[in-house]
């Protein structure tokens, strides 16, 4: 059986040089659960998952991983718990498809990077879980948006992590493919019991498939459950709409 981890944040501060954007976060992210990240452009969603990601280091406080200060973790014991999938559009020049997701597999091998038979089977299963198989010879450059979107997640995968990070993973791709990046993540919690967080612009996607809500203002962090905080019409006051509603 896998191990399952935790995501704590203890007095958390995070920002860029001495500017903090966010302060003082106390949070946990538990096995199979997914949390959505929302708020209006730059309250700070990137710089909290940068900061989680062990990407950017906190000005304060810590992230835990299982009770284990992130910090006194390396690259590689990171990787084997946590995969990430940052915004912007990923460029490979001379790659394919296959390859990109096989390269989720660093953390697992020696220091030439062979792929064992294990290590093929499972990029193979990630491929399959997120449809993608038919791409596996594909050149990564030659395909859409969306198609892009569910190589990097089937990387993702294919890393094996317990907890995963994805900031703005349905951004620029039409309605149809962010339902198939969705429920694709809603799988992986709710049937593997990963940690999910990501964020997004969309309240309607965020509503329809997260179990909890972190709501961003500028100086305010709100945690609950999507139909408390459309209820409570913190979400409207947020995002200045008053048409969020509970369906």
């Amino acid at each position: 059986m896998e191990k399952c981890f935790t995501l704590e944040a203890r007095g958390l501060s995070v920002g860029y040089g001495k500017k903090e954007i966010v302060k003082n976060l106390e949070f946990t992210v538990n096995p199979g659960e997914i949390i959505t990240l929302i708020g209006p452009n730059g309250s700070g969603k990137s710089t909290i998952l940068k900061s989680l990601a062990a990407q950017l280091a906190p000005l304060s406080g810590s992230v835990m991983i299982s009770g284990r200060n992130q910090k006194d973790m390396n690259e590689k014991e990171i990787a084997k718990t946590m995969s990430v999938l940052l915004t912007g559009k990923a460029g490979a020049e001379l790659i394919t498809c296959g390859e990109i997701v096989e390269s989720g597999r660093y953390p697992y091998t020696g220091m030439f990077g062979f792929l064992n038979a294990d290590d093929r089977k499972i990029s193979e299963n990630a491929m399959k879980l997120t449809g993608i198989s038919y791409l596996r010879d594909t050149d990564f450059t030659k395909i859409s948006d969306g198609q892009r979107q569910l190589v990097m997640l089937a990387r993702a995968v294919c890393q094996e992590p317990q907890i995963m990070i994805l900031d703005e993973p349905t951004s620029f791709l039409d309605i149809s493919s962010r339902i198939e990046i969705m429920q694709l993540l809603q799988t992986l919690a709710y049937s593997q019991g990963k940690s999910i967080l990501v964020s997004t612009h969309d309240i309607e996607l965020a509503r329809r498939y997260a179990d909890t809500w972190w709501m961003m203002g500028k100086d305010s962090f709100h945690v609950g459950t999507p139909e408390d905080l459309i209820s409570s019409g913190t979400a409207a006051a947020l995002f200045n709409r008053g048409d969020v509603r509970v369906f």
